[in-house]
C-alpha cells in the first residue's frame, strides 16, 4: 500500500496484466506464492529482489518465471543490476514521487532515465532554486500540470540529485534525459527505500540523555544497504539503542558506541557514504 505501488499496478492493469499485491517482508511467503502463482515481472525496489531470489535459491524455491522487473526507490549501481541479471532477471528503473507520480523511466537503452512527457524537470542549486549549467549535479525540481499529479505542482522541490545527460536516447526516445537518482540534497536519505531524516536520529538522542553526539552512516554491503548508528557515550549501550532505532526509523541497523569527542566536527547527522556511479 505505498503510492509507487498503486501507481505500477493501475499501470499494470490498464495493458491487462493480474497483479499479485505483497509489500516487503514474509520472504518464504512469498516464495510460496511465486512458485504457485509463477508471475512473470516484478515490481519493487531491487534490494527485495535480490532478497527473494537468492532465498529462493537457498530454500529450493523455484522463481524462474520471474523474467522482468521494473525497480525503484532506491539506488540501482552497475553491480547490482548485474547481480539481478545473473540471476535470471533483466530489470529497468523508474524515479517518481508520491506527489508527482512518474517522472522519468529508463529505456532499453541503459543510458540514463528519460523525462515524462507530461513533466518539466529543472535542475538548480541546492538551498537557491537557481539552475546549475547543463551536466551539473544538483536538485530535482518538477512541474506537473496534469497527468499522474492529482493536482497542479509549481517547482516541487523533490530534495534528490541528479544532472542533465546530454544528447539523445539509441532507444530513438527524443526527451530530455537525465542520469538517475544520484543521493539526496539534504541529510535526509533513503535506507531500504524508506525515509530516514536528521529528526529521527534527534529522537533517539533524546530517549537516551546518556548519548552525547550521534551520527548515522549509511553504506552498502553486497548491494544491501546498511546502516550504523556512532553514538558518543561513556556507557556500553548498544543494545538499548539499537532497539530505539528500530523503533523510530522502522529499520534494523547497528549501534556502535565510540569514545566522546570522535566524531567528526562537520554538522552531518546522517552520512551517507554509498556511491551512485
Amino acid at each position: 500500500m505505498t503510492p509507487a505501488g498503486r501507481l505500477t499496478e493501475g499501470s499494470a492493469h490498464a495493458i491487462g496484466c493480474p497483479v499479485f499485491p505483497a509489500g516487503t517482508g514474509n520472504t518464504e511467503l512469498q516464495l510460496d506464492a511465486i512458485a504457485q502463482l509463477q508471475p512473470r515481472v516484478y515490481t519493487g525496489t531491487p534490494s527485495f529482489l535480490k532478497i527473494l531470489l537468492e532465498k529462493g535459491r537457498e530454500l529450493g524455491k523455484p522463481t524462474a518465471s520471474l523474467k522482468k522487473g521494473l525497480v525503484g526507490a532506491e539506488a540501482l549501481p552497475p553491480s547490482l543490476r548485474a547481480e539481478l541479471k545473473a540471476l535470471g532477471v533483466d530489470v529497468l528503473q523508474s524515479y517518481g514521487t508520491a506527489d508527482l507520480g512518474l517522472v522519468a523511466y529508463e529505456s532499453t537503452a541503459l543510458e540514463g532515465m528519460i523525462l515524462d512527457e507530461d513533466v518539466i524537470v529543472e535542475i538548480v542549486r541546492p538551498g537557491t532554486g537557481d539552475p546549475v549549467t547543463p551536466g551539473e549535479v544538483g536538485e530535482v525540481v518538477v512541474t506537473v500540470l496534469s497527468g499522474n499529479a492529482v493536482y497542479p505542482m509549481i517547482r516541487f522541490a523533490t530534495g534528490d540529485l541528479s544532472a542533465v545527460l546530454p544528447g539523445i536516447s539509441p532507444c530513438g526516445r527524443t526527451n530530455t534525459r537525465i542520469r538517475g537518482w544520484m543521493g539526496r540534497a539534504d541529510q535526509t536519505t533513503k535506507v531500504k527505500g524508506m525515509f530516514v531524516t536528521p529528526g529521527q536520529i534527534a529522537q533517539i538522542v533524546a530517549r537516551h540523555p546518556e548519548i552525547a553526539r550521534a551520527r548515522l552512516e549509511v553504506g552498502s554491503e553486497n548491494n544491501l544497504d546498511t546502516m550504523t548508528l556512532k553514538i558518543e557515550s561513556t556507557k556500553a549501550m548498544a543494545a538499548a539503542v539499537a532497539e530505539t532505532l528500530q523503533s523510530v526509523c522502522k529499520l534494523r541497523g547497528k549501534v556502535e558506541v565510540v569514545a566522546l569527542g570522535s566524531l567528526p566536527n562537520d554538522g552531518k547527522v546522517i552520512a551517507d557514504l554509498r556511491t551512485y556511479q
